[in-house]
């Protein structure tokens, strides 16, 4: 029977140690990767200009006005997959991007189905709840939220 707060037991107990040393670590790659894929994604952005994202993909959208909505998601992009990198502001970054995440998928890739291919929601979704999941951890160890003692 599990105690209240325990999870499941290991079947080769001798691994909590080598689980538990490398969480924390873990955990930082999850944050860099996933920040490294918000400055690719951005990337792109740059490359067609502020313009053409916000009429050709928030305003046909429905995000109006069009342009505000890509600069903002130019920046948010940004400069929080810089700060999810380095773990400034961790839990603010990772929780606007995971709304941002979230418009995403209601607004742009819904009503495309599930796969990515296809325009789906399936990519944004996963790093929606990977950013909520971050939100919600926080930076760890490995941060600079960690180093300078404070987050919010």
């Amino acid at each position: 029977m599990l105690g209240q707060g325990s999870g499941p037991r290991l079947i080769f107990p001798g691994l909590a140690g080598f689980y538990a040393s490398w969480a924390p670590i873990a955990d930082t790659l999850v944050r860099i990767v996933v920040g490294i894929m918000f400055l690719m994604h951005v990337s792109g952005k740059f490359k067609v200009g502020a313009a053409a994202v916000g009429a050709n993909i928030m305003a046909k959208n429905g995000l109006e006005p069009g342009l505000v909505f890509a600069y903002a998601a130019m920046f948010l992009e940004t400069v929080g997959g810089i700060c999810i990198i380095i773990g400034l502001f961790t839990r603010f970054f990772a929780a606007a991007l995971a709304i941002e995440m979230g418009l995403a998928l209601l607004f742009v890739h819904l009503a495309k189905g599930y796969a990515a291919g296809a325009g789906g929601y399936e990519y944004v979704l996963l790093i929606g709840i990977v950013m909520f999941a971050i939100a919600i951890r926080g930076g760890g160890p490995y941060s600079v939220d960690a180093k300078i003692g404070k987050e919010l």
